[in-house]
């Protein structure tokens, strides 16, 4: 079995048999020794001169006893016949006459006796023929300079120099420190020289004609521009434009640093001259460069908690055991969480699959928050696509009342689709309509079957200038038209929206206008156009956050109580640029201006809202769709007075 290793004492061990000998020791034994007398006798081994000194210690000792030197004879050894009175001195154990070596070592054999060659024997004779004790191992040279490699002399002779030009080193040190004291006073007061000459002759000054063409050239060369410098340049002309009086250049206008402000932010973060020129209209310079910066930087990603299948806390937990660092998204959602990082796919977890949460932007869920849906109402879902708003709904209903899904591209649904089936949505119906022609083709359904619905969300297509972080080729390929072309669909929209609400509904009655634009020609413009066209007011959002409307825009001036609508901006909510307002409606009747009284006109903005007497319609296509709903107004006959709640 062996003998057990105890691991809590450890032996001690010393130096083995080849370990080597410290040069230091030598050193320092030979000046305690007294000189030897050179001679002309051959070079002795380093074994014979440590010999040679411990044979004058061993001297040098006796002598200082008063004994004096042995004669020869006496310290000879003689033959010994035997042990008597006379040779009694050989009983008693000689000191020193034997030694372990330290060079060699000593060993012990298993019967504990000392191995062969582990004593050394003294040699007891020398030159002169006397006997002498070993002492020690460590000898000294008779010249210590043998002893030394040339290196070690040249240290020697260092150290010997370092120690005379210490004491010189000391006072020239002090000497140095106040000089340079000296010095750092004078270099401090250079430095604020400097900076006063900077400032004074410095000054930011607008480039010439000349350097603005050379510019060009380079542009039409394909020439990358200095970043650095034109970075450079903006910051020198908003301190301009901050103080501008004071360090503005004489005989320049404002409005040549503001234009080479936009040509320098145009060439650095990469935007068309319009939409920057645009942007710079609606916010101040120093916020500009905020939001310019934010939507350089990607949003965080947010999920929205399904309600329907598990519970917030729950969810969590079990992200979190799959290696997703997340948090609560904030006060205002009780669903929404942000995650940091994950060693998952988060579209692809089984917990996704299994329609626990759904991957939707923070901004996205404050229009639903907005419209506040309650149990068993008729919610229209204008624009669902991809079905993050829709789900979110049914979420707050617990799959109650009805909810009518619709979207005009049909390929969009698809998403739609799939996502309310893994969600576990029941109560929604998915329709394939365009939004603009709403009211008019299902007029008679809305109101003679269904009573109209209770509340409308309507997120509206936009230029997207409030997700320029999620697709930066937006900086780019927007221009005036696209601006005024989603502006002037919006607006149909809204009024199609606001005439499918039913102003007569008990709980209900409105309609959340919400858009990812942040330009003032899709958002107070077009709610300030249907405040005019229908009989709508705008009330408060329900949201405790956000920057408020503008009520006045350049030369425009809108409805004061836009006030109540709400901006949401990158750069300061960390979230994609939005817009959301929330109107009620008062009246199912149209309001007719006094040029409309006169000269009727049947265009999308006066849509006669249906009533319940039947009225020949006039038109094509109005008449075709009024045959194909014949068969609903028969079932309208025979189902008055039992109405029922539809269900999903």
């Amino acid at each position: 079995m062996g003998r057990k290793l105890d691991p809590s004492r450890k032996e001690k061990r010393g130096p083995g048999r080849k370990a080597r000998k410290q040069r230091g020791a030598e050193v320092e034994l030979a000046r305690f020794l007294p000189p030897e007398a050179e001679s002309g006798r051959k070079k002795l081994s380093s074994h014979a001169r440590r010999r040679a000194a411990k044979r004058r210690l061993g001297a040098a000792g006796r002598t200082a006893a008063g004994g004096g030197p042995r004669p020869e004879a006496a310290r000879a050894p003689q033959r010994r016949p035997g042990f008597d009175d006379d040779n009694a001195k050989w009983l008693t154990p000689a000191k020193g006459k034997k030694s372990i070596s330290k060079r060699t070592g000593v060993e012990l054999s298993s019967d504990g006796e000392v191995e062969e060659g582990s004593w050394e024997m003294e040699e007891e004779e020398g030159e002169d023929g006397s006997s002498e004790e070993l002492m020690d191992d460590y000898g000294a040279s008779s010249s210590e300079e043998e002893e030394l490699l040339p290196i070690e002399k040249a240290a020697l002779k260092q150290k010997a120099d370092d120690e005379d030009l210490s004491e010189d080193d000391s006072e020239e040190d002090k000497e140095a420190e106040e000089t340079s004291r000296q010095k750092m006073g004078q270099k401090e007061k250079e430095d604020t020289d400097l900076q006063l000459n900077l400032e004074i002759d410095e000054e930011f000054k607008l480039p010439t004609d000349e350097q603005i063409e050379k510019e060009k050239s380079f542009d039409l060369l394909l020439t990358p521009p200095d970043l650095h410098v034109i970075h450079q340049r903006i910051k020198s002309n908003m301190e301009v434009l901050q103080d501008f009086k004071v360090k503005r250049e004489e005989g320049r206008t404002r409005q040549e640093y503001l234009a080479l402000l936009r040509r320098d932010m145009a060439a650095y973060y990469s935007y068309s001259d319009f939409l920057l020129k645009m942007l710079m209209d609606i916010f101040p310079l120093p916020e500009l460069i905020n939001f310019l910066e934010a939507n350089e930087v990607p949003r965080p990603v947010t999920i929205r908690t399904n309600t329907l299948k598990t519970r917030r806390r729950d969810l969590a937990q079990a992200l979190i055991n799959r290696g997703v660092n997340l948090d609560p998204l904030g006060k205002w959602s009780k669903t929404g969480l942000v995650i940091y990082d994950s060693s998952v796919p988060i579209g692809a977890t089984p917990e996704y699959l299994a329609g626990h949460y759904m991957l939707q932007g923070a901004s996205s869920l404050l229009p639903v928050m907005a419209l506040a849906p309650q149990e068993n109402e008729r919610i229209l879902d204008m624009c669902c696509a991809p079905g993050g708003k829709t789900s979110y709904i049914a979420q707050l209903m617990k799959n109650t009342g009805m909810i009518l899904a619709n979207d005009s591209n049909a390929e969009r649904l698809r998403s739609v689709v799939g996502n309310l089936h893994r969600l576990g949505v029941t109560n929604a119906v998915v329709s394939n309509c365009d939004g603009r022609q709403f009211p008019k083709v299902h007029s008679c359904l809305l109101w003679d079957v269904l009573g109209g619905f209770d509340r409308v969300l309507l997120d509206a297509p936009c230029s997207g200038t409030g997700v320029i972080s999620k697709d930066p080729a937006i900086k780019t390929n927007k221009d005036e038209k696209d601006i005024l072309r989603c502006a002037h669909l919006q607006k149909e929209l809204l009024l199609s929206a606001i005439d499918s609400v039913n102003a007569t509904s008990e709980t209900g009655g409105y309609v959340v206008y919400c858009t990812c634009s942040i330009t003032v020609e899709e958002n107070e413009w077009v709610v300030d156009y249907a405040l005019k066209k229908r009989n709508v007011r705008l009330v408060a959002t329900g949201l405790d956050f956000g920057k408020e409307g503008f009520t006045r825009f350049k030369d425009r001036r809108f409805h004061p109580s836009l006030k109540t609508t709400r901006r949401f901006y990158p750069h300061t909510h960390n979230m994609d640029g939005f817009f959301i307002a929330k109107l009620k409606k008062f009246s199912n009747s149209i309001p007719k201006p006094q040029k409309e009284a006169a000269n009727p006109s049947t265009g999308p903005e006066t849509v006669m809202e249906p009533q319940p007497k039947k009225k020949k319609l006039e038109g094509s296509k109005i008449a075709q769709a009024q045959k194909k709903l014949q068969p609903a107004l028969k079932s309208r006959q025979s189902l008055k007075g039992q109405r029922r709640p539809l269900k999903a």
